[in-house]
């Protein structure tokens, strides 16, 4: 019988938080304006640290940043942050993880509430095949539009995305042997909570407390 694994990306399979990292790199390399852009952004990543991120507000900032640039600079740009930013923040213990579930023939997806732009060459990096992230809309040419497509992947939208993943396969949640779900964060208890197997990952306080208080596993992947 088959088992699910499924993994946040940020701060769980990944010491960073790939969306913000994003932001930074775009003002780094002066692709925007290194005073607004910076401080959005930040106040954005303040409000999900905290629990209290509007996700289609942030998603429409973040995919209206991305839809000035046209598609061709916007790839090339993004192989620059996989090879300064990304490579260099996936650890070992991260791979050792994923392919202990890839060997044992489990389903194995991303579940993310970053979009699937910035997500998509990550995942691939990682060698896992599935990514559930947020979708932005694209026009004939491949550039983005800004506007995101569907709902968010964040909190319950998670849970309803991984749902319909399922479906558009021919599989549901309760037909697995075992599911697993890691995450870091609060915002993930939704999923973790309709998984078999939740385990708090390098999980923040909240997650913590809430793990801690309902028996959960704890797993610490970047303790050095």
């Amino acid at each position: 019988m088959m088992k699910l694994a499924l993994f946040d990306l940020d701060h769980t399979l990944l010491p960073i938080d790939s969306d913000h990292e994003w932001g930074q790199f775009l003002v780094r390399t002066g692709a925007v304006d290194a005073l607004e852009h910076a401080r959005r952004n930040d106040a954005f990543f303040a409000q999900y640290q905290a629990g209290t991120l509007d996700p289609v507000a942030y998603l429409e900032f973040a995919l209206g940043t991305l839809a000035r640039f046209p598609r061709p600079r916007l790839d090339a740009m993004h192989r620059q942050f996989m090879d300064e930013v990304i490579a260099p923040a996936i650890r070992p213990q991260a791979r050792a993880l994923l392919q202990k579930h890839q060997d044992g023939g489990d389903l194995v997806a991303i579940v993310t509430a970053t979009n699937h732009f910035v997500t998509a060459p990550i995942a691939q990096a990682l060698g896992v095949k599935h990514l559930i992230a947020a979708m932005p809309e694209t026009d004939a040419g491949g550039n983005l539009t800004g506007k995101l497509i569907g709902t968010p992947t964040q909190g319950a939208g998670k849970v309803a995305h991984t749902k319909a993943w399922l479906e558009s396969l021919g599989l549901t949640l309760d037909g697995f042997e075992s599911s697993h779900f890691y995450s870091d964060s609060h915002n993930d208890i939704p999923l973790m909570s309709v998984v078999t197997h939740p385990v708090a990952t390098n999980p923040n306080a909240a997650l913590k407390a809430h793990a801690s208080a309902q028996d959960w596993p704890l797993l610490d992947l970047f303790n050095d």
